[in-house]
């Protein structure tokens, strides 16, 4: 059983009962979860043909991180211990079909579930005005018809049958690790990666009052810039000209161009890029392999600057090539 060592005592991982008790833990740290650029609409309501399958998502969530692009994605919140198949891919696939059949009524189900919201409906109607948009009924417009379906699974353990389950189902699917942990108090701790952290982590500014928010427009990340150890880097990033396994958003895998490598210790700098030719998926990890146009090209190399915003990398970060080429530090890169 996993268990969190902290100054508070032992935690160990909590199995929930049911998916209303997973789904309440969840909805209790929405803002934690997805930010302040993003709406999750926690309802319930079936959708789909009248004459032909229909389908009840848990929830949706819009997303407004891009101007002028709002992202919807159907939310299934889901256990590991159900039958992954069924419950996750047959589900899906359901909600996909009806996402096809019945735009219309998805259209004015968030029509209504925004407006019973004040907060939600002055967010987009907000975006609405800064993108261009004529009113809430254009902004939806844009939103739901005409759009690829997306998924959001919400699940409490990311096993190899999940991605086994969803690889082959034709469309996105982002998947948010939600892990709860309790000790003998009954207190809880919850473990999870924000929706997107990764992407929006090139994106945030430092408010006056030195509070942390996401501004950035996420559409033009073009490049994505990996960690490396030196041989791993010489054997595979320039031995092979590709890169695996690598965590890369169903979000961000159709818009990147570039992928360039941060050499880790004793290196500790970018000193390659290369132009990607495909991107996909690696074995039933959930990650992926990224194989180059061409052989990776020399650049810099670009180092961390003292006493500046990066210092090293860890985890892989987004940017724009054109950004990275007229870099001389990795402050520049980001």
């Amino acid at each position: 059983m996993s268990q969190l060592i902290t100054p508070y005592g032992k935690f160990t991982l909590l199995q929930f009962d049911t998916e209303q008790e997973f789904e309440r833990a969840i909805v209790s740290h929405i803002p934690d979860i997805f930010g302040q650029r993003r709406i999750y609409l926690d309802c319930k309501r079936r959708i789909g043909a009248k004459d032909g399958k229909q389908s009840v998502p848990d929830a949706y969530l819009i997303d407004l991180s891009r101007p002028r692009e709002p992202q919807l994605y159907v939310v299934e919140n889901e256990l590991c211990a159900h039958d992954l198949f069924r419950h996750i891919g047959v589900q899906l696939l359901q909600f996909s079909v009806s996402f096809a059949q019945a735009g219309r009524r998805i259209k004015q189900i968030l029509f209504d579930e925004i407006c019973q919201q004040p907060s939600a409906k002055e967010r987009c109607e907000k975006y609405a005005a800064e993108g261009g948009f004529r009113n809430l009924d254009h902004f939806l417009d844009a939103l739901v018809l005409d759009k690829k379906f997306q998924a959001l699974v919400i699940i409490d353990e990311e096993t190899d049958d999940l991605h086994a389950v969803i690889r082959n189902l034709g469309f996105p699917v982002e998947i948010i690790e939600f892990s709860t942990y309790s000790n003998e108090k009954r207190e809880l701790i919850h473990r999870f990666e924000p929706f997107l952290a990764d992407v929006e982590a090139g994106l945030v500014e430092v408010t006056p009052v030195g509070e942390k928010k996401a501004t950035g427009d996420p559409s033009g990340l073009d490049t994505v810039v990996v960690p490396a150890h030196e041989d791993g880097f010489e054997e595979t990033f320039i031995g092979e000209n590709r890169w695996y396994a690598v965590r890369i958003h169903p979000t961000m895998a159709a818009q990147l161009k570039y992928i360039a490598a941060y050499v880790t210790a004793p290196v500790q700098a970018i000193t390659h890029y290369a132009p990607i030719r495909s991107i996909e998926p690696w074995e039933n990890t959930g990650k992926m392999v990224i194989n180059f146009a061409d052989p990776a090209k020399e650049i810099g190399p670009l180092k961390a600057i003292k006493n500046g915003k990066v210092s090293h990398l860890q985890g892989l970060r987004y940017t724009t090539i054109e950004k990275l080429k007229k870099a001389t530090s990795l402050d520049e890169v980001f």
